[in-house]
């Protein structure tokens, strides 16, 4: 396992990967946060308060995360920031099946006829949180704004 986690071309593509794709999903949110706060009040888990705050504040943090991992800076805790983000979608997505909700995810669009929640919306964010974790504690910073600043002659 030790030589993939310091392999830094596969740390690249997987980096490369979950930024474009979380970049790509937050920006309909972040467009359409009334319609980001129905996808989540949807899930029934949480009330009306809590999810105007969630609507306005998880599109920007996965934006931001997105752009830390294309970048290579704060690897580590973006890395960990998505992780914490996919547990709780995952476990909100496995309550909702579980009291037979029919939702749309509101994953990559805020439209109700799409995306639908099923057991494979669970095995595409546990795939994603591999990936996730799989950064987290990788150890290679190569291809990175960090590695850059490390490396580079002072003066």
């Amino acid at each position: 396992m030790k030589p993939l986690l310091s392999n830094d071309y596969l740390v690249l593509l997987t980096r490369t990967f979950l930024g474009l794709l979380f970049v790509v999903v937050s920006l309909e949110k972040i467009v359409e946060p009334a319609a980001f706060a129905q996808s989540i009040a949807n899930y029934k888990i949480v009330g009306p308060p809590l999810t105007v705050v969630l609507a306005t504040v998880l599109p920007w943090l996965e934006l931001l995360c997105g752009f830390a991992l294309l970048f290579g800076i704060f690897l580590r805790g973006s890395s960990l920031l998505l992780s914490g983000m996919l547990v709780v979608f995952t476990a909100g997505v496995i309550s909702a099946l579980l009291r037979g909700l029919d939702i749309a995810c509101g994953c990559f669009t805020q439209d109700p006829s799409v995306g639908k929640i099923g057991w494979m919306k669970v095995l595409q964010n546990g795939t994603l949180l591999a990936l996730s974790v799989f950064l987290y504690f990788s150890s290679s910073v190569r291809f990175s704004i960090s590695q850059y600043l490390r490396t580079r002659p002072l003066g």
